[in-house]
């Protein structure tokens, strides 16, 4: 596989500074993509680092704090999104991010993969952060339009309208898959040497998975408010 070197890295500043520049023209905040770009460099150095402690250790309890941080975290940057920010609505995201993504974690895992044993970090680890992420950006677009929405009609038409808009992204990528992209997943795969009719099978179960996590989460907690 090529190896990108770290100074080849630096003409990737070029397309973020021209999405910075139209940010700050337009919205006056030249703080935030900065902030971001910053956070995402910083972040993505330290768990590259983690990850080889993590895949060399076979502590399950390790495991388990991971995957428990990764659903704790999510469920706070979901709370960016909306007005309510109290600690019901945490729990609330918390709740649905759990069981929406877990689900469709054990299921791709034990059932798909048939890993023996299950708990194998390699695996574990990247499934859990593609499956956290999307039910994570699903739960921000449904509460965040369901908060609009619920002021001017009832429960179950701002339920059914929230639901749709949370599913977009998805529903886009399916449509759009091997006709306008090559997803992330199944490129790696690709580029590192495997057989593209194999890497299409795996993709196949990651889409299927994001798919799921993202409806079961914005499903739950839009059931959730009801309350």
């Amino acid at each position: 596989m090529h190896i990108i070197e770290i100074k080849a890295l630096l003409f990737m500043l070029i397309p973020i500074g021209i999405v910075w520049f139209f940010y700050y023209r337009w919205t006056k905040n030249y703080k935030e993509v900065g902030l971001a770009t910053f956070r995402m460099v910083l972040q993505l150095l330290i768990i590259g680092y983690l990850l080889v402690y993590i895949f060399n250790n076979k502590d399950v309890f390790i495991g388990f704090f991971v995957l428990l941080f990764m659903i704790s975290v999510s469920s706070f940057i979901a709370l960016r999104n909306v007005k309510r920010r109290d600690l019901k609505t945490y729990f609330n995201f918390f709740i649905s991010i759990l069981i929406g993504g877990g689900f469709n974690l054990i299921l791709s895992l034990y059932f798909v993969l048939d890993l023996r044993p299950l708990y194998q970090p390699k695996y574990i680890i990247p499934l859990a952060g593609m499956v956290f992420a999307n039910a994570m950006n699903s739960l921000s677009l449904s509460a965040e339009r369901f908060e609009r929405e619920i002021e001017e009609n009832g429960y179950e038409k701002a339920r059914a309208l929230s639901f749709k808009a949370s599913l977009i992204p998805q529903i886009n990528a399916f449509l759009a898959v091997g006709l306008v992209s090559l997803p992330g997943m199944m490129t790696g795969q690709i580029l590192s040497g495997v057989d593209p009719v194999i890497a299409v099978r795996y993709q196949i179960m990651v889409m299927a998975m994001v798919l799921g996590s993202a409806g079961m989460s914005s499903a739950i907690y839009l059931s959730l408010q009801r309350n």
